[in-house]
């Protein structure tokens, strides 16, 4: 028995040192196993680190095309978008393709021949373009889309029944840092806030009357050139905005007025929530450059120079989906001086303009149904037009009165009927107006800016 015990004893000591030793390696190789998996899992935290700014960095850029804060609607549509309405709403999905028609009827005391010369004197000569019954202003056919990672690219074609016109082709970078975007192409300049938007965006059927003063019917217009514009990232929302245009407008440039691009604009806009339910948009502008025109006296053409200069506001109150409150207005003022030379005599006077106009209306909304009033006039403060050094007497102040109310039946349809005292033509007359217009949306569009 003894024998036995102590043979097994020798075999357990003979082994012992091969099973430590096995022991040992095994947990070597738990602990390569181990650093290695731990390696490896640092690489995949690395890279979701990089994914997390990636994603930061893209929402960043995302804010910077915001036309406001980011509660409110965004100026360009992201991928990801969901498909909405042609009068408000999120952004589309990729393709996006839409169409508005934009028809209405009208009715004067005037008669045609009086709305085409009804200019306003020492502003346009530019008469009225409604005609009595029925009009088509345009079926604006609608392009957008992303390019690719680093830019969106969006068309505007106006179709008329005079042709195709091309307002707008432009693209636009989406993937710039410091909250820096970049425009170019032919564009609807940010000058002002009515200048940057379509007609069937605005709230009256037609635009304020500084606008048709110093601009024409439909502001500044279309414009080739480049934008630049910075959104800090600032407590308050500001961004800053510079653009270099050709400046082919034919009332405040024209495209003779210089070689090559010969318009520049500089713009700031702010905006802050008042209250939980109320926010305010506001800023600064400027608009200048050469001028050659035959659209500021009949028979005559201006060369000189010109500043625009203007300030914007609006007041929005939203306390719910069903009704809110809006509160507009924006004062505009013309510094302009130069050479009006008759075409016919060949013979030159000197020209210096300081005239400004301003607008205020307000819309509030109920349900389905909005309604509100505009008031508008020009040489509220500056009134100088001075030929030859001499203070013209140009006739009684030009001003309008206009209401409007309107039911969307839905996103995609609108039907407005406004009404205008206009006492814009210098002389005894009324222009008393009556317009029902009609708005009808089809496929995709992106959002409106606030």
């Amino acid at each position: 028995m003894r024998i036995r015990i102590l043979s097994a004893a020798v075999c357990l000591a003979a082994l012992m040192p091969s099973s430590v030793s096995r022991a040992g390696d095994d947990l070597h190789s738990r602990l390569d196993r181990l650093d290695a998996e731990l390696r490896q899992q640092g690489e995949i935290i690395r890279e979701q680190q990089k994914i997390i700014q990636a994603l930061k960095e893209e929402l960043n850029r995302q804010q910077t095309r915001e036309l406001t804060q980011p509660k409110q609607e965004t100026q360009a549509p992201a991928a990801t978008a969901k498909a909405t309405g042609f009068f408000g709403g999120n952004v589309l999905t990729n393709p996006n393709v839409g169409l508005v028609l934009d028809t209405f009827a009208y009715t004067s005391n005037l008669e045609d021949d009086e709305l085409e010369n009804r200019g306003i004197a020492g502003f346009t000569t530019s008469g009225l373009e409604p005609r009595q019954g029925f009009n088509l202003r345009a079926a604006e056919l609608f392009i957008f889309a992303p390019v690719d990672p680093y830019f969106n690219l969006y068309a505007n074609l106006p179709i008329t029944e005079d042709g195709v016109e091309l307002e707008e082709v432009y693209a636009v970078t989406t993937a710039l840092p410091a909250g820096l975007q970049v425009k170019g192409g032919k564009f609807k300049s940010n000058f002002s806030r009515l200048d940057a938007q379509h007609p069937h965006v605005w709230d009256f059927y037609d635009i304020a009357l500084p606008y048709r003063a110093f601009l024409g019917d439909e502001g500044l217009g279309g414009e080739k050139g480049v934008q630049l514009t910075c959104l800090p990232a600032w407590p308050v929302y500001t961004q800053f905005g510079v653009e270099v245009l050709q400046g082919e407008n034919d009332l405040l440039f024209g495209a003779d007025g210089a070689s090559g691009p010969h318009a520049y604009s500089l713009f700031v806009k702010n905006s802050m929530d008042i209250t939980d339910n109320s926010t305010l948009y506001f800023g600064p502008s400027v608009l200048f450059g050469k001028t050659r025109t035959t659209g500021i006296v009949d028979g005559e053409e201006f060369a000189g120079d010109s500043a625009l200069y203007g300030l914007e506001g609006v007041w929005k109150w939203k306390p719910d989906s069903r009704q809110g409150f809006t509160l507009q207005s924006e004062y505009l003022y013309l510094d302009q001086h130069g050479d009006l030379t008759d075409e016919t005599t060949a013979l030159s006077d000197s020209l210096r303009r300081g005239q400004d106009g301003f607008y205020v209306q307000g819309m509030y909304q109920l349900g389905r149904w909005r309604f509100g009033a505009r008031y508008d006039m020009l040489e509220l403060f500056a009134d100088r037009f001075e030929l030859a050094g001499e203070e013209q007497e140009l006739g009684e102040t030009p001003w309008r009165a206009s209401t409007a109310l309107e039911f969307n039946l839905s996103e995609f349809t609108r039907l407005r009927f406004q009404f205008t005292h206009d006492r814009s033509g210098r002389d005894d007359r009324s222009n008393n107006e009556g317009v029902l217009q009609l708005l009808f949306g089809i496929g995709a569009h992106a959002a409106h800016s606030f």
